[in-house]
């Protein structure tokens, strides 16, 4: 019996400190030091929340870059991968319909970069190749006007680099690669 009453207090003990104690002081720090990120990296304008850098947004406009495909149909409630196998004939079928839609949106597409047809793990992946965005860049061209240098330099401007030097691929945040494209563009 007094092992049993051991256990209960140990539990209740790292209840508190893990449950309560240390998810209130990591927040409370990750307030004071980092407060836009801890708030969800919440991008406003005109005090309106227009989105977070942090999660793709679905652009359906032929004026504007479109995102990473989302197996959660950019619900940010229901974050999901396809979970299809990739020699499974549902998946080949889903690729070739993205290949097909791409090429039909994209009419000047000859290489076509594997993140325009595939989706991301979390299925909100905000991040697209350098390649990915230069591959859309005839289609807005010829929506908006802009030349395809101009839409280029856009590109080179919002792109990131590897992660400390090393990590990752270079990319390009869309949400973030649109509000600037949106400065120069009505739609």
């Amino acid at each position: 019996m007094k092992l049993l009453w051991i256990a209960i207090r140990t539990s209740v003990v790292l209840l508190v400190i893990c449950g309560f104690i240390y998810p209130l002081v990591t927040t409370g720090i990750a307030q004071v030091l980092f407060p836009k990120q801890a708030n969800g990296s919440l991008v406003e304008a005109n005090g309106v929340v227009q989105g977070s850098e942090l999660l793709a947004q679905e652009f359906t406009s032929p004026k504007l870059f479109h995102s990473r495909s989302s197996a959660a149909g950019y619900n940010p409630t229901s974050s999901s991968g396809s979970n299809k196998a990739v020699a499974s004939d549902d998946y080949i079928k889903a690729i070739k319909e993205q290949v097909d839609a791409l090429k039909l949106e994209n009419s000047a597409l000859k290489d076509i970069p594997a993140d325009l047809v595939t989706t991301s793990g979390s299925g909100f992946d905000p991040d697209l190749s350098i390649a990915g965005a230069q591959a859309q860049v005839h289609r807005i061209s010829q929506a908006t006007g802009i030349a395809e240098t101009d839409l280029n330099k856009l590109i080179d401007d919002t792109s990131k680099s590897r992660q400390l030097g090393i990590f990752g691929e270079p990319r390009v945040n869309i949400f973030q690669l649109n509000r600037e494209l949106l400065k120069q563009v009505k739609l």
